[in-house]
């Protein structure tokens, strides 16, 4: 684990899920198109990403890789028409698209953005639950 510990932030936290959120509904507006698909998906996972760094923001953590803040939102008890699992799929097809200039077809895209609409908000949800407990400790 490559992390360091610091003072649990709620305002931090919060701005990180106005971001996310912010950002989520931009990039689902985008016309989907072999040109903006790797956009689409990278975009996607970032707001999933920041709903896991919300988490470990305010456990204190700060995570110095995306692979904690994701398997952090992984943990995540919550009712989703797909699999939240499947957002360790999107982090390997962000790698792909990132390190090795994959192109992602327009049917992937369609997919991620079905994942996003799926559990986005449900996650979203869960999340804002999980600052507003922690910060009545």
């Amino acid at each position: 684990m490559n992390s360091r510990y610091k003072r649990p932030d709620k305002k931090n936290a919060l701005s990180i899920i106005n971001a996310a959120k912010r950002d989520m509904e931009y990039t689902l507006s985008l016309e989907v198109n072999e040109k903006s698909g790797a956009t689409i998906i990278k975009n996607i996972y970032e707001c999933f990403r920041m709903l896991g760094d919300t988490l470990l923001v305010i456990k204190g953590i700060e995570s110095q890789d995306h692979l904690e803040p994701i398997n952090e939102l992984l943990k995540i008890k919550v009712n989703t028409a797909r699999p939240i699992g499947s957002i360790g799929n999107l982090r390997i097809l962000r790698h792909n698209i990132n390190y090795y200039g994959y192109s992602p077809k327009v049917e992937e895209v369609l997919d991620i953005i079905s994942l996003a609409k799926s559990c986005f908000k449900p996650l979203l949800d869960a999340v804002k639950n999980e600052v507003e407990k922690a910060s009545h400790n």
